[in-house]
């Protein structure tokens, strides 16, 4: 499968990449500290969200419960930070969601 396909190529190089989400991380940071209120804060948060993808899916292969919680958190967080820097609201995202659903319901029926 995939997926095992997958968490083996992580596992093999998981020192590499866990190392590159916290570089990651570090520079995502380093950004909004050094710009400010001139940060592209929707490209903050999405990279800051696909480190946090990252660390997690290495603490999740490591069975580390305490840095899954945490990278997992940062998931959620980065989500909703990047609805808030593209300035989209609750019901503009719950509505789009609607409209997927929607979609997939009729390609598969």
């Amino acid at each position: 499968m995939l997926i095992n396909t997958l968490n083996s190529f992580v596992f093999k190089y998981i020192r590499f990449i866990e190392m590159l989400g916290v570089l990651m991380r570090i520079f995502s940071f380093s950004l909004v500290s050094w710009m400010g209120p001139e940060s592209p804060f929707l490209f903050v948060w999405a990279f800051n969200t696909t480190d946090a993808v990252i660390l997690s899916w290495c603490s999740i292969l490591k069975k580390d419960s305490a840095y899954t919680l945490l990278n997992v958190f940062w998931i959620m967080v980065g989500i909703v930070g990047m609805l808030r820097a593209g300035q989209i609201s609750l019901t503009d995202f719950k509505s789009v969601g609607l409209h997927f659903i929607t979609q997939v319901m009729a390609l598969v029926s």
